[in-house]
């Protein structure tokens, strides 16, 4: 099978139409939050700006009312994104870079906690494009799922044509495919928020994880802390990483959901004396998002007992 007719039987015009739109709602709804946080964001921050001046000239020795005023200035500016160390200034969260991304972490559910939107405007947006926007997310993050699938599919078909052994072909295109995700979803990713961050590598393999899984504990966020600057393209490389991850990690898990699905079926066939038919019925229609890896088995003709 050609290169021309993988792409044609994967449908690649409508998956990128879809992505289009998904790229096209995920930044727009940063515009909005660009807008709707930035004008407020820039007040706090002036606001605070002013409030640590006059702190640190009238404590010249802090006591435990100036201490909690010093806390209570750090904490309002750790909200905005804003660093009280020197005198620099800083854009706070809610520039357009750090909008969009916080548009892609509502729509894909992971929810850092390290900003949000605090102005009755915002909350109300953000009620809404969740609300559609999610389901988009679930859509588009399917097809690409499947479009992944359906490369390995044909990539295997096309060596088990050459090497007639269908089993050990597609262990050998699956075990290549997660190894190269695993490096490109998590080993370089780890490098680069090593070099960006300057954590460790195993906090930052940590943040792979807790990010990609939606999980969004909050305790570890690139592209957040003040006292760095960070380049242009690292919000990006942070949005692309965080979708396209997503997707891999979530065929990941559903062909994990496959196999402990197949070892159940096994184990009840054996132990439990059960039919095959029963089961593998069952199997099949929990798990649709294997469909096309499925249809490698429905090729075969039906056993007569």
């Amino acid at each position: 099978m050609g290169i021309k007719e993988m792409l044609n039987w994967a449908r690649v015009p409508s998956i990128l139409l879809l992505g289009l739109v998904y790229v096209a709602y995920v930044l727009i709804g940063g515009v909005i939050f660009w807008k709707l946080e930035g004008d407020l964001g820039e007040k706090d921050i002036d606001r605070l700006l002013l409030s640590k001046k006059k702190l640190l000239t009238r404590y010249t020795c802090l006591n435990q009312e100036g201490l909690e005023r010093v806390a209570e200035v750090v904490q309002a500016a750790s909200k905005v994104g804003l660093s009280l160390k020197g005198n620099q200034t800083s854009d706070g969260f809610w520039k357009f870079t750090s909008s969009a991304v916080f548009a892609a972490t509502v729509v894909t559910t992971i929810g850092y906690g390290n900003m949000s939107p605090s102005s009755t405007a915002g909350q109300i947006f953000c009620v809404f494009f969740a609300l559609f926007g999610i389901p988009l997310n679930l859509v588009v993050l399917n097809r690409v799922g499947k479009y992944i699938l359906a490369i390995e599919r044909n990539v295997s078909d096309f060596l088990e044509g050459k090497t007639k052994r269908r089993k050990c072909t597609r262990f050998f295109v699956h075990l290549v495919s997660y190894l190269c995700g695993a490096v490109l979803f998590f080993v370089m990713p780890m490098i680069v928020f090593q070099l960006q961050e300057g954590w460790t590598f195993s906090q930052a393999i940590y943040y792979c994880f807790i990010t990609l899984s939606t999980i969004g504990f909050g305790d570890f966020v690139a592209d957040s802390n003040p006292d760095k600057v960070y380049p242009d393209w690292y919000s990006v490389l942070m949005a692309s990483w965080i979708f396209f991850g997503l997707a891999w990690l979530a065929l990941l898990i559903n062909h994990s959901i496959d196999i402990l699905e197949r070892l159940n079926t096994h184990c009840r066939m054996r132990w439990g004396g059960q039919k095959p038919e029963e089961e593998s019925g069952s199997a099949e229609g929990e798990n649709p998002d294997t469909q096309v890896e499925e249809e490698d088995e429905n090729k075969k003709p039906p056993i007569i007992q």
